[in-house]
């Protein structure tokens, strides 16, 4: 019998015993979800990237986002997101007058995402997300630079930022510090806090 009311389904399911055969039924069925989500959002970006460099997608939430637009908005020159996903970062900072606003995302789905996102608040032409591996990127013009990534990748991080943004830039980390940077200002609280880093020299940003 089916359940019109998905509260009548739900009762009906907690009050049932589910033996041995259903379970497994029900885990197998939970697996090739999460391996369908997997392989159709998720895995395209990561097949030809070593193991280490990895960054699985955790989109940035609304606060995240206004922490970074806090420490970024005023400044000129080019802004980009490193590893964009559904670009809502570069959306918000064009939106916040940082122009031009760039995202470079590897996952084409989370590109495609980005640029619907983009065309459906008209910012189509105004924006941009690229398909491309964040480590290959040059950010040699780039002097505003977010990132949301994980904290086995930041250590490569600092490295290619050290020797590549041109001095002035600022780097805005959320979620997880630098790890050897040292901030100029720090905002929010936990998961929700963001750290903000200045390039002046090659050896300006090392914290003692």
């Amino acid at each position: 019998m089916e359940h019109d009311d998905p509260t009548e389904a739900l009762t009906d399911l907690q009050e049932r015993r589910l033996g041995m055969p259903e379970l497994l039924q029900v885990a197998a069925g939970s697996g090739l979800a999460a391996y369908a989500v997997w392989a159709l959002l998720l895995q395209p970006g990561f097949r030809r990237v070593p193991l280490r460099l990895q960054v699985p997608y955790i989109g940035a939430n609304a606060r995240q986002v206004e922490h970074v637009l806090s420490l970024l908005r005023g400044r000129p020159g080019k802004m980009v997101d490193l590893g964009s996903g559904d670009g809502r970062i570069v959306l918000a900072a064009h939106r916040c007058g940082l122009r031009p606003a760039v995202g470079y995302e590897l996952n084409p789905w989370l590109v495609g995402l980005a640029r619907l996102h983009a065309w459906r608040a008209g910012c189509a032409r105004s924006v941009c997300y690229h398909r491309k591996d964040l480590w290959k990127v040059s950010l040699k013009d780039c002097h505003n630079v977010s990132v949301f990534l994980a904290p086995s990748v930041l250590p490569l991080l600092e490295n290619k930022l050290q020797v590549e943004l041109p001095a002035g830039a600022r780097v805005v980390s959320g979620r997880f510090p630098l790890p050897t940077w040292k901030p100029v200002a720090v905002v929010g609280e936990g998961l929700d806090r963001v750290w903000a880093y200045d390039v002046h020299g090659a050896e300006q940003n090392i914290s003692s």
